[in-house]
């Protein structure tokens, strides 16, 4: 689904204040320093990159190196990097040094000194009931609620099984006898509170919350980051997300359905393509698309951890296991990798798995210095699913798939999943504004309003994405992410032409306008070139706009 790494998000907050000495004593520095320090700090986001690696389950060694020996490398390199960047004076440098510079003493000081336990790694690191304690900081906080997502989430019960969470709402997408639908939508009860207790005050995510809402006014917001990257105002942000949910509105009518009913509803092609897309069939589908789009993944090196397993991150993500640089005049290439958990295929899953994808063939296309080698949150998710959508294309789905479900059936499956995702970043919106509102009646209104759900206050049934608890406000990514999506959709077939069942082409073009610049181009002048304007929703309201005229 995403590249989620917290420290990324911190550096990427700070990347705004790249003229201030960010709080390290600076002393005069020869400027062709910047060089020394950038190949320190490279070795130690090497360092950092292999930790995590290891950590996630993926393997006990790499690149020849276990864990301790790694550790040993990120602690020298750590205290090394932070004593040349407190040598570094910001007042002179060229705009790009400075940048650089701000970026590398962010990062620096937000990963910790020593390395056995980092704060920003994918596992759980605590368990689900600290959540009940209530002395927590706010991280710790976020570590017990994100655990809950692995120890309850992952271990659904329903009829006399267990179920990880993304196979549950895979099946209530596919699952026909609507008494079971209802009975399978309860099975999360237990997850729903472990993460909001019954709704009361007090309740882990409302306490929470009241943090990441303190968290906001000390620092940069989630609003404010999302709105700075898409290059609009703020007040922008939640006109957008309005628009959205209101032209889905539009286009569905206004009959009432159940909550366990919406992903069925929307389900047809899900439940017409499942038998043609089993368990093992994920990644050669996906390698053979990305193939006829110029990105071979083996040849990239892309690794893989697939298979559920206790204690594994609970969400799929992807992430750098080590870093694209220059050695010796050569570059070495990024090797990314991809973590999930599935026990089975389908659709959805597939759709997701080439959206890790999309992020994989983004991190192996970044080319600039090593300061500059990470993504900011926003653009990253979006080009994600300049890919990931066409899994909902007939002409794809005919082509990879072998078989096709109707234009209406596979637009109603994907714009049902970008409007949930619209839905949730509206949410965290209101509730990062009004900390102190009910989060249960927040998501009834949304979802009764815009989706013509019954409204349940009743149940926090909201509680089923790990983002909201993992890193409160970084759905917004998604939600505005899916205005981006659509319009470099737009743009990439009006100069490229169609892609959707592959365009050798595709990814150097991609790459030399859009990927390899990582933190050295804002979002905003990128996208700004890119398209020939500042981003808009128009695209997408044309493109949820389809779905009703498909109908008629």
């Amino acid at each position: 689904m995403q590249r989620f790494r917290f420290s990324q998000v911190i550096a990427v907050l700070w990347v705004a204040s790249w003229t201030s000495n960010a709080h390290l004593p600076a002393q005069p520095a020869p400027r062709n320093s910047i060089a020394e320090v950038e190949s320190v700090y490279g070795n130690f986001v090497n360092a950092l990159d292999a930790i995590e690696t290891i950590d996630s389950g993926l393997a006990s060694r790499f690149d020849g190196k276990d864990r301790r020996q790694w550790e040993r490398i990120y602690r020298q390199k750590r205290t090394e990097c932070a004593a040349l960047l407190a040598r570094v004076a910001a007042d002179g440098l060229p705009q790009s040094d400075a940048r650089a510079v701000a970026v590398m003493r962010r990062k620096i000081q937000s990963s910790p000194i020593r390395a056995e336990v980092l704060e920003d790694s994918m596992h759980p690191s605590r368990h689900c009931r600290d959540a009940m304690r209530k002395d927590l900081s706010y991280r710790a906080l976020r570590d017990a609620l994100y655990a809950c997502f692995d120890e309850t989430g992952n271990q659904l019960e329903f009829e006399g099984a267990r179920l990880t969470r993304l196979h549950a709402l895979d099946l209530l997408s596919c699952m026909e006898d609507f008494s079971r639908r209802k009975a399978l939508f309860l099975s999360f009860v237990p997850l729903w509170q472990a993460i909001n207790g019954n709704d009361q005050p007090g309740s882990p995510y409302r306490r929470l919350i009241a943090q990441a809402a303190a968290d906001a006014r000390k620092h940069r917001s989630a609003i404010d980051q999302v709105a700075a990257e898409a290059g609009v105002p703020a007040t922008q942000v939640e006109d957008w997300l309005e628009q959205i949910l209101k032209t889905w509105s539009e286009v569905n009518g206004d009959q009432q359905i159940e909550p366990w009913d919406f992903r069925y509803q929307a389900g047809e092609a899900d439940r017409l393509l499942e038998p043609f897309i089993p368990r093992e069939s994920l990644q050669p589908i996906t390698e053979r698309y990305y193939r006829d789009l110029g990105a071979d993944l083996e040849r990239l090196g892309v690794l893989y951890d697939l298979d559920p397993r206790p204690g594994k991150a609970p969400l799929a993500y992807s992430d750098v296991a080590r870093s694209g640089r220059m050695i010796g005049g050569i570059w070495r290439p990024t090797v990314a990798r991809v973590s999930a958990n599935y026990e089975h295929g389908g659709l959805s899953s597939l759709n997701e798995f080439v959206h890790e994808n999309g992020h994989a063939v983004h991190y192996a296309a970044l080319r600039t210095r090593p300061a500059f080698m990470d993504v900011e949150s926003l653009f990253d998710e979006a080009f994600a699913d300049v890919t990931s959508w066409d899994a909902y294309e007939p002409a794809w789905q005919r082509k990879y798939l072998g078989h096709a479900a109707s234009a209406p059936a596979s637009l109603a499956s994907l714009y049902s999943s970008v409007v949930l995702d619209v839905a949730w970043s509206l949410f965290e919106l209101k509730m990062l504004r009004q900390p102190e509102a009910d989060p249960n009646q927040i998501w009834s209104d949304i979802t009764s309003r815009y989706l013509h759900i019954v409204p349940h206050p009743e149940w926090s049934w909201w509680a089923v994405r790990v983002q909201l608890v993992e890193s409160p406000g970084y759905m917004l990514n998604y939600g505005m992410g899916t205005i981006l999506t659509a319009d470099l959709r737009r743009h990439i077939q009006e100069s490229l032409g169609p892609f959707e069942t592959g365009n050798l082409r595709w990814y150097d073009w991609v790459s030399e306008r859009l990927l390899r610049f990582g933190l050295e181009r804002a979002t905003p002048a990128l996208l700004r070139e890119f398209l020939g304007r500042a981003p808009s929703p128009e695209a997408l309201l044309i493109d949820i706009g389809r779905l009703k005229a498909r109908r008629n």
